[in-house]
């Protein structure tokens, strides 16, 4: 578990997790690291499977499993602060289904993959769906694993989920070269709307 905390005691906790195809070093996470100078104690915690140093995520009972012990460290040593969860891609999968079965303020979705690519029968929106609590979801314009459009659509009817279309980004949440957005400006955005999601100030 690698801890980002606040100066003085924090306001609220968001624990992230990373996803399939790489570590909590992934951008998007690292760029949230900053809201610990908002307040925000920012948890990102490394699956078993990647500490162990494998390759592939094992099936997702497991990575819930893991999930569930890092959310009960979380809950503890920060009890009585609202708890906050997320992650991306692979990660954010994890983090709406465990709120489905565990109380939390609120979910950050970054990348969420709402289908294989090419394959959008394959839907994965009833696990959106299923949290049991607000879900902020910062989607690629361009991402293969469903655009922002496709994921509003797909949660049509829900109040409690928000779709952020993240500019010129696809799955990685990064910004080509030529594009107008920056990976500054991206980062920015992320750590803005995920501030004003766990009510910062």
């Amino acid at each position: 578990m690698y801890a980002d905390l606040p100066a003085a005691s924090p306001r609220a906790v968001l624990l992230l997790g990373h996803g399939a195809g790489g570590g909590v070093d992934a951008p998007d996470l690292e760029a949230l690291r900053a809201l610990a100078e908002t307040g925000v104690a920012v948890l990102r915690y490394e699956q078993p499977w990647r500490t162990a140093g494998k390759k592939i995520a094992p099936a997702p009972a497991r990575l819930d499993e893991g999930w569930a012990a890092a959310l009960a460290y979380a809950g503890d040593r920060f009890a009585g602060v609202p708890l906050f969860v997320g992650g991306r891609s692979a990660g954010a999968r994890v983090a709406v289904r465990c709120a489905a079965v565990r109380p939390v303020a609120g979910v950050v979705a970054l990348s969420f993959p709402l289908h294989p690519p090419g394959r959008p029968e394959k839907s994965r929106a009833p696990e959106l769906l299923g949290a049991d609590a607000p879900v902020l979801v910062l989607q690629g314009a361009r991402d293969p694993f469903g655009t922002p459009g496709e994921v509003r659509e797909a949660v049509v009817g829900s109040g409690r989920i928000e779709v952020v279309e993240v500019p010129d980004c696809a799955h990685e949440l990064k910004p080509p070269a030529r594009a107008a957005s920056t990976p500054e400006s991206i980062a920015a955005l992320l750590r803005e709307r995920v501030r004003a999601f766990v009510g910062g100030p």
